[in-house]
């Protein structure tokens, strides 16, 4: 259930503001009711003093508990979360540390001037060149896969009904009869039968949100007072669902565009395929044009790609579930470049969950339907060849993804020299190739 991963507990490292080798580690309460980490913002934190202490963590739908302690580390990914009499869970390797400013928090004014970290698998290498120099990279014959979701604008604001209350929330998916699936957080106990008025971006009262039933996992079953299509809907009164590491979630104009690809086409995402927000129309055509293929899949990212792993044993995660579909057309042109002597390269990590997912028999097959493929160290790749992807969160999915891919070792070198040479982190950040 996607919810469920919104309600586990949080763990997340992050380097000192001011540069130096001290590092905040956070550790999360086991029991975080009703909250969305889609929503929660490490940036927030506040502590001082080099000793250990319990303080206040700030959270925009909740506060925690939290742990706070500094230790003098060497580098990204110096152990820093050791278990009692120095025993270490699988996730801790899974860890690194990066100074906070190394988060992206606009998008480039060019989409291409984004840096891009090659990682050469075949002699260990590292070299940094930028997207708008790909073509250096990949060759004629190549096949670039692209995930062609559509981000919606699922961020919801609005006011209780009854009480005047403020209300946020986030559109997860809809039913055939209508009813809505969202994650909401308020003053005091929401229940069946409350009414949230939804607020537009401008702050004008739109629509009223008849609450159902609240799910196991903390979602609400919902049903707007008027019918039309959810992208309809939340065309008029929703919000870019941006993550919490950016701007604390709150949206800009131009963010409407600029966390959207420009090969979007199917709505139904809940956050961006990331990988593919550094290509222009322009730029696609120009790879097109010197013989580079493309196809597309479609996977719609679900709030549980924010979540990080809480469990120790990696066998222990459970894996949220996202909708996904790859065509024969698509397959065929895979398979066109790969018989030519040209490589499958995965735009995002999503691309790669779509096509291992549609490959788990060993051949490349259509596939329509949901995913909640875990792909970590021994998976057997057979659909790609090469990856094109963002830097990611310590102890996520998507960073066990590209590590069990790239190789352990040389992408542990390739993370820190990352932050070392001040690489743009996370969704409006800077790429990886790893070849």
């Amino acid at each position: 259930d996607i919810t469920e991963s919104l309600l586990s507990a949080a763990e997340f490292q992050f380097g000192d503001q001011h540069g130096d080798s001290n590092s905040v580690l956070v550790n999360g309460a086991r029991q975080i009711e009703d909250l969305s980490l889609a929503q929660w913002d490490p940036r927030s934190i506040r502590g001082s003093g080099p000793t250990r202490g319990r303080i206040k963590c700030r959270c925009r739908l909740h506060s925690i508990r939290a742990t706070i302690s500094r230790r003098s580390t060497t580098g990204p990914y110096e152990d820093q979360t050791r278990k009692p009499h120095g025993l270490m869970s699988e996730i801790d390797a899974y860890d690194y540390t990066f100074p906070s400013q190394l988060v992206a928090q606009e998008p480039l004014a060019h989409r291409g001037d984004s840096r891009l970290l090659v990682v050469r698998r075949s002699d260990q290498s590292l070299h940094h060149s930028h997207i708008r120099d790909l073509s250096e990279w990949i060759r004629p014959a190549d096949c670039l896969i692209l995930n062609d979701t559509r981000v919606l604008p699922a961020r919801l604001v609005g006011r209780r009904a009854t009480t005047g209350g403020k209300w946020s929330g986030l559109f997860l998916r809809a039913d055939e009869q209508g009813a809505w699936l969202v994650l909401g957080k308020t003053r005091g106990k929401l229940q069946p039968g409350d009414v949230i008025t939804l607020l537009d971006p401008v702050g004008r009262a739109v629509l009223g949100l008849h609450l159902l039933c609240q799910t196991p996992g903390g979602a609400w079953a919902a049903r707007p007072d008027r019918d039309g299509a959810p992208a309809e809907i939340l065309a008029e009164v929703g919000r870019v669902p941006l993550p919490p590491y950016i701007r604390k979630g709150e949206m800009r104009d131009t963010d409407v565009g600029r966390y959207q690809t420009v090969f979007a086409e199917n709505p139904g995402a809940v956050a961006a395929p990331t990988a593919g927000l550094h290509f222009s129309s322009n730029h696609l055509d120009e790879l097109a044009g010197q013989g580079v293929l493309f196809a597309k899949t479609t996977l719609h990212v679900g709030v549980g790609t924010f979540r990080p792993v809480a469990s120790d044993r990696l066998d222990d995660h459970q894996m949220h579930s996202e909708w996904c579909q790859v065509t024969a057309s698509a397959i065929e042109t895979i398979e066109a470049a790969r018989g030519n002597g040209g490589r499958a390269i995965a735009v995002g990590t999503t691309v790669v969950r779509v096509l291992e997912t549609a490959s788990r028999g060993g051949i490349l097959a259509p596939f329509c339907g949901e995913t909640d493929l875990f792909i970590r160290p021994g998976f057997e790749f057979h659909a790609i060849d090469a990856l094109l992807t963002n830097f990611h969160l310590p102890r996520s999915t998507l960073l066990i993804l590209v590590r069990a891919f790239g190789g352990d070792t040389l992408l542990k070198r390739a993370y820190a020299e990352a932050v070392e040479e001040g690489y743009r982190l996370f969704s409006y950040g800077d790429a990886m190739l790893i070849l």
